[in-house]
């Protein structure tokens, strides 16, 4: 039976993808040179043991869920504010395109030189890496609902914050959930480039940059690794199912 199961839901697919993956890495290895699969998760383990990796995974994800959170609040009033512009609406949106594509690197001279090197600097850094996307997601999400919805809405009466909270919203939700997923990526790549510069302020972003300070490749990659397993579990745990939920309230199909 939980064979069954696991074949059903793709458990299996999933398991043998990951150990190519291993496989590949260990080939890698052996041929040019790169940290070994089992150095590298020894370095985890240490890390585990010593209770380094879990207080640092903590402190980063408290950094991240404040920082993103209030980007998601200055977005969401960034993305009205576009829509009530008219003449300057299309190079309101260029300019904060063009600024989402800047690496989140870019920001930390200027986090530095205003807040010092502390934990305000890095929740700028977290925060202007991700406002950008979202306030996009928001002005399009919206700009792009089906006008009959808005005009069918007004009929009845609907105005002001009844028919955002309607019509508006529940009608953009698709594109905004995407755009506030893409925010979230911003916003992790953010946090550990804040971390690596104020690398005394702890978090995964500071074991990353003493492991390039005393040249232990081994701890480097593990980190490496523990980011994109934290990323993962995170886009599996709590986007996949709000997509999967949002998707079925309004009679989407998956991809």
């Amino acid at each position: 039976m939980l064979n069954q199961s696991m074949m059903k839901d793709g458990t299996w697919k999933k398991i043998l993808f990951y150990i190519m993956i291993i496989m590949i890495w260990e080939l890698v290895y052996r041929f040019i040179g790169f940290p070994s699969p089992m150095e590298v998760f020894e370095s985890i383990s240490i890390m585990i043991k010593n209770g380094t990796l879990g207080v640092a995974i903590l402190i980063s994800l408290r950094r991240l869920f404040t920082g993103y959170l209030i980007s998601l609040c200055i977005g969401l009033l960034v993305g009205i504010f576009i829509l009530k512009l008219k003449s300057t609406r299309d190079s309101f949106v260029k300019l904060l395109g063009a600024l989402q594509t800047m690496p989140n690197v870019c920001w930390v001279p200027f986090a530095v030189l205003w807040f010092g090197v502390n934990e305000k600097a890095i929740l700028f850094v977290v925060i202007i890496g991700s406002v950008f996307a979202v306030s996009m997601a928001i002005e399009s999400g919206i700009k792009n609902i089906n006008p009959t919805y808005i005009r069918v809405a007004e009929m009845t009466g609907a105005r002001g914050y009844t028919l955002y909270k309607e019509v508006i919203f529940p009608a953009a939700i698709p594109v905004i959930i995407s755009g506030v997923k893409q925010g979230w990526a911003f916003a992790w790549r953010g946090l550990i480039a804040g971390e690596m510069i104020a690398s005394s302020m702890n978090g995964l972003g500071e074991i990353l940059s003493n492991g390039k300070k005393y040249n232990d490749i081994n701890e480097i990659v593990a980190i490496m690794v523990v980011i994109i397993v934290v990323g993962l579990v995170i886009d599996r745990v709590v986007f996949e199912n709000i997509e999967s939920s949002v998707r079925r309230k309004f009679g989407l199909k998956n991809a």
